[in-house]
């Protein structure tokens, strides 16, 4: 069995919900390591059809990630993420502290590259793609180097890595451990302290596809508890 199967949130006749570990890329990377399509076909419980990711997360980002069963929902699960339909949460620990306590990020993003760096997402006014994220500060603590900070974001489109560049330039303060937007990581070998911590998909007459992926370790060792959450009313 598939170490993914033991990481299931939901799953009903057309949908599951996992918990993504982090450091499992979602897309076939070019060199030819595993991802998430080395472990479809253990995750079809009966079916004949592999199940298939209907959004995307970035490598070193966990949680709760969305496959359709079959392709009529995977249709229908697309139309409700390009509508904005979907309610996502999102846990960022940043380096520093917000000056308020909430707020929103409205900044378009565009797709740059160049021979030196690669690719990489930038804000821009007038070339970009609109983008909205609305965020809440959950707790900010004393970390190793200076203040840390906690935040749940809530981003009502969906454009690649939205969140990053959003903390990293709409709030000034980037996510830790993000090799390109943020800032250095407080253990070397932890990966980006960004996490999917809850999905809910409506299905019409049907209850939506809804999960909450558990706080991983990373948030635990920076500092950062589930009572923390709890408190704030995040996820209950």
């Amino acid at each position: 069995m598939s170490p993914l199967a033991q990481r299931i949130l939901f799953m009903d006749g057309e949908a599951i919900i996992l918990d993504k570990p982090s450091g499992l890329p979602v897309d076939p990377p070019r060199d030819g390591s595993l991802s998430l399509e080395n472990h479809l076909a253990s995750l079809t419980f009966g079916f004949q059809r592999w199940p298939l990711a209907v959004h995307r997360l970035d490598r070193d980002t966990s949680g709760c990630l969305l496959l359709a069963r079959n392709p009529k929902a995977h249709k229908r699960f697309t139309a409700a993420f390009e509508a904005g339909d979907v309610a996502k949460t999102y846990l960022a620990a940043v380096a520093g502290a917000p000056e308020t306590d909430e707020g929103e990020i409205n900044l378009p993003l565009a797709k740059i590259s160049s021979p030196e760096k690669g690719w990489r997402m930038i804000g821009s006014e007038k070339k970009g793609k609109a983008a909205l994220t609305r965020w809440r500060l959950i707790k900010t603590i004393e970390g190793p180097e200076g203040p840390i900070s906690l935040i749940a974001c809530f981003p009502t489109t969906g454009r690649t890595h939205q969140i990053r560049v959003h903390l990293a330039d709409g709030l000034g303060l980037g996510i830790i451990g993000d090799p390109v937007y943020g800032a250095p990581a407080i253990d070397a070998k932890a990966p980006m302290l960004l996490h999917a911590l809850s999905l809910s998909i409506p299905r019409g007459a049907k209850p939506p596809a809804e999960a909450t992926a558990p706080l991983p370790d990373r948030f635990i060792d920076a500092g950062f508890t589930q009572k923390m959450l709890d408190d704030a009313g995040i996820c209950p």
